[in-house]
């Protein structure tokens, strides 16, 4: 195999094996759910930061965020640590949580998987082709 081509294919090979793994986690890490928060007011505020909503937050683009997240409690009486503790609960992900959830990859995704894989289609092309050249050209000269 020509040096070139060898170069070419290694290079193609090991960003495919880096960028591809590394942009699904950058993915997941940085989308938040409804199910992410505990009062629908810490929601509104991701959201109001944001209006643009890249974490989906607002369903029905009515400028209300996660609307069914019960709302924080008011102040009537003093805190007490027990109290501060059980209303700070740990959130929920994944489907089992009911609320929020993920509508798909981005756009920039999907148009990053469609290059990657006509770029791994292209290679591949191209390496049989070269293949089919080179044995023409050698059942020539024999």
């Amino acid at each position: 195999m020509n040096i070139c081509t060898r170069t070419l294919s290694t290079t193609a090979l090991a960003f495919l094996a880096t960028v591809g793994p590394a942009a699904a986690v950058a993915h997941a890490q940085s989308d938040r759910d409804c199910s992410d928060f505990v009062f629908q007011e810490e929601a509104q505020a991701v959201f109001d930061s944001d209006p643009s909503d890249p974490d989906r937050l607002d369903a029905d683009n009515d400028g209300i965020a996660c609307e069914d997240l019960p709302h924080r409690p008011t102040a009537t009486a003093p805190a007490t640590p027990t109290a501060t503790a059980a209303a700070t609960a740990v959130p929920q992900r994944g489907v089992n949580a009911g609320l929020g959830g993920s509508t798909g990859p981005a756009d920039f995704e999907v148009v990053g998987g469609v290059g990657l894989t006509v770029l791994g289609v292209g290679l591949a092309t191209g390496h049989l082709v070269l293949r089919r050249r080179r044995r023409a050209v050698l059942a020539r000269r024999h």
